[in-house]
C-alpha cells in the first residue's frame, strides 16, 4: 500500500511494489515522483526525514542540511538584515532529499535506484496534466513571485515553472526535461553527483554568481544521520517521532500533557479546549528550546518527563491562557507512507518549505532550492540562533505508531507549524475516539496560531466555536482548508490487512494491490 497527496506519485510507488520492490523502494519512488508532480510543495533541493520499520525495529533518518559554513549573524546584520529573508540565497541550507533517497536505498532497498526513480524521470520527461488543486497553488505562487522576485537570480524559476509566461492551468501538460536529467544523474551516481560531482558544481557556481553562501564544499561535507526515534506512551500506544532539530517533540509534549485527562467524546468544548491549551504550552517550549540537538540548552528527556508534563498540565484551567515557555529540570511539504507484504513500513516526509522554497532554480537542472534557513533566528541568545554548519529548527515530521512492541503503522500531516497539531489530532482521533484512518483524517481540525488565537475549519460545529469564544479563545473561521495540513495513514491489522486513509484536503490517493 502507498498513500500520498498526489495520485500519480502513489501509483509510481505501487508500480515499484509490483516490480518486486519493498516499502522502502516504494517510498523513494513516491518521493522522487512528488518532486515532479507536486513541485508546489517539495523539490530535489529540499530536506527529508523518515521513520522505517523493518526487521522488528524502528529506524530514524534525519536528512536535513545545515547552514553554509560561510554564513553568520554578524555578516547578515552588517548587510542590513534584522531577520532571515524568505527568498533568495540567504535562507538556502544544504539540501538533504537526494541523500535521503540514496541512503534509504543503500541500507534497506531491494531494487537499483535507477529503476526506483524511473517513474519520476518519465513524468519529468513526458509531462503530466495539472489537477485543479495543484494549479491553484501554482498560480498563487507564480502571481506572488512575479510581484516580489525581481533579480536575475530568479529568472530560472520563471523559465522552469511558468514556461508560457504564466502558471500552467488545470488540465494542461507541464514537463521539465532538466528535472529528468538531474533525477537520472542522481539515480546513476547514488546522489554523488549532487554532493560531489557535476550538479554540486552547478549549485556552487550559481550561488557564487549571486553572492550566496552555499558552496560546493558545503554540499560535499553533508551526510544524512541515522537517529534514535523518540516516543511517549499514550494510553497503551507508543507514538514515535524524529528527535530535534525537527519539532515532532511538540506533538509528544502535547500528548504527554493530555494523557493526564480523560476524553470520552470528540466533539465537546472541553476536548477542544484542553487540546488547544496543551498544544499552546508545548509549542511555547518548542519554539524556545528546539534547535540543532548539539545546541539545545534543555534535553529531550527533560521536556518529555512525566513530572514536567504534570507541571504544565496544572496550568490548564477553564479559560484560554497566554502561553509562555516553562523551565524544565535540566538534564509547502509532502508526506507519504508505504507498507509491503514483508512487514516493512515507511513514514516519509520531504519539503522545500513555504511552497516552492527560495524562489531559486539552479539553471539547467530543475533543482528548486529550499529556504529552511528562514527558521533560524538572528537573536544571539536563542538556542536556534543562526550559526555556520548548524541545522535549523525544522517543521517537517513523520510519525509512527506501535503497540506492545508491534507496528501499528505510519502517519503524518504536512503543513509547516500545523504538523504537530495535526499529529496530535490524528492520534487522539485514532486512540481516544476509535476513528478509522479515513475518518481520523476527515474530521474537522483546529490550528493554534499565536497567543489566544485559534483557526477552525468551516466544518467545525458552531456550538463548539461559540463555547470556545466564551472561554476566552479568539476563534477565527478559516477561509479554506489549505492551512490545516494534508495527511495520510496506513495501519496494519493483526491479521496483516492494511487499512489506509488519505486527505480530503488534497488530491490524495491510497494505492494498493
Amino acid at each position: 500500500m502507498v498513500a500520498t497527496s498526489q495520485p500519480l506519485a502513489a501509483q509510481a510507488g505501487l508500480e515499484i511494489l509490483r516490480k518486486g520492490g519493498n516499502a522502502i523502494d516504494a517510498a523513494i519512488a513516491t518521493a522522487a515522483t512528488l518532486t515532479v508532480v507536486e513541485p508546489t510543495s517539495n523539490g530535489i533541493g529540499g530536506d527529508a526525514f523518515a521513520l522505517v520499520w523493518t526487521n522488528g525495529k524502528l529506524h530514524g533518518l534525519n536528512s536535513s542540511g545545515p547552514a553554509p559554513q560561510s554564513i553568520s549573524i554578524e555578516s547578515l546584520k552588517k548587510s542590513g538584515h534584522e531577520e532571515i529573508p524568505e527568498h533568495g540565497f540567504i535562507p538556502v541550507t544544504v539540501p538533504g532529499a537526494p541523500a535521503a533517497w540514496a541512503e534509504l536505498s543503500g541500507k534497506f532497498g531491494k531494487l537499483p535506484l535507477t529503476e526506483v526513480v524511473r517513474p519520476a524521470i518519465e513524468y519529468a520527461e513526458n509531462g503530466y496534466p495539472l489537477t485543479p488543486v495543484l494549479a491553484y497553488y501554482w498560480e498563487q505562487t507564480a502571481t506572488t513571485y512575479a510581484e516580489i522576485l525581481k533579480g536575475d537570480e530568479f529568472k530560472s524559476w520563471f523559465d522552469t515553472f511558468t514556461p508560457a509566461a504564466r502558471s500552467p492551468r488545470p488540465g494542461e501538460i507541464w514537463r521539465s526535461p532538466d528535472h529528468a536529467r538531474t533525477l537520472q544523474s542522481i539515480a546513476e551516481t547514488k546522489a554523488d553527483s549532487f554532493y560531489r560531482g557535476d550538479l554540486a558544481e552547478k549549485i556552487g557556481q550559481f550561488s557564487k554568481q549571486y553572492g550566496g553562501y552555499l558552496t560546493a564544499e558545503d554540499l560535499s561535507a553533508f551526510k544524512p544521520e541515522w537517529v534514535t526515534p523518540i516516543n511517549v506512551n499514550y494510553r497503551g500506544y507508543d507514538v514515535w517521532e524524529i528527535p530535534p532539530n525537527g519539532h515532532g517533540l511538540v506533538a509528544l509534549m502535547t500528548l504527554n500533557i493530555l494523557k493526564g485527562f480523560d476524553f470520552s467524546e470528540r466533539d465537546t468544548v472541553d476536548t477542544y479546549h484542553k487540546q488547544i491549551e496543551a498544544m499552546k504550552l508545548a509549542y511555547a517550549d518548542g519554539k524556545k528550546y528546539i534547535a540543532d540537538p548539539r545546541k539545545m540548552s534543555v534535553g529531550v528527556e527533560d521536556l518529555l518527563s512525566d513530572a514536567y508534563a504534570e507541571e504544565r498540565r496544572r496550568l490548564i484551567g477553564k479559560e484560554a491562557l497566554q502561553p509562555e515557555p516553562g523551565q524544565p529540570a535540566r538534564g509547502g511539504t509532502v508526506y507519504l507512507c508505504t507498507a509491503d507484504g514483508e512487514g516493512n513500513m515507511v513514514s516519509y516526509i520531504q519539503s522545500n518549505y513555504l511552497g516552492f522554497g527560495s524562489g531559486l532554480v539552479v539553471p539547467g537542472t530543475g533543482i528548486a532550492l529550499h529556504n529552511r534557513g528562514r527558521n533560524f533566528t538572528l537573536d544571539e541568545t536563542h538556542d536556534n540562533r543562526l550559526e555556520p554548519g548548524k541545522k535549523p529548527y525544522h517543521t517537517i515530521i513523520p510519525g509512527f505508531l506501535t503497540k506492545d512492541g508491534k507496528p501499528v503503522g505510519p502517519f503524518g500531516v504536512m503543513g509547516a507549524f500545523m504538523q504537530p497539531q495535526g499529529h496530535v489530532q490524528v492520534v487522539m482521533n485514532t486512540v481516544d475516539f476509535q476513528l478509522n484512518p479515513q475518518s481520523a483524517l476527515d474530521a474537522p481540525r483546529w490550528q493554534w496560531i499565536q497567543g489566544k488565537t485559534v483557526e477552525v475549519e468551516h466544518s467545525t460545529p458552531v456550538h463548539i466555536v461559540d463555547s470556545l469564544a466564551r472561554k476566552g479563545h479568539d476563534v477565527k473561521w478559516a477561509l479554506g482548508s489549505g492551512g490545516f495540513g494534508r495527511g495520510q495513514i496506513i495501519w496494519r491489522q493483526e491479521n496483516g490487512v492494511l487499512v489506509g486513509g488519505t486527505e480530503p484536503r488534497t488530491d490524495g490517493q491510497v494505492a494498493a494491490w
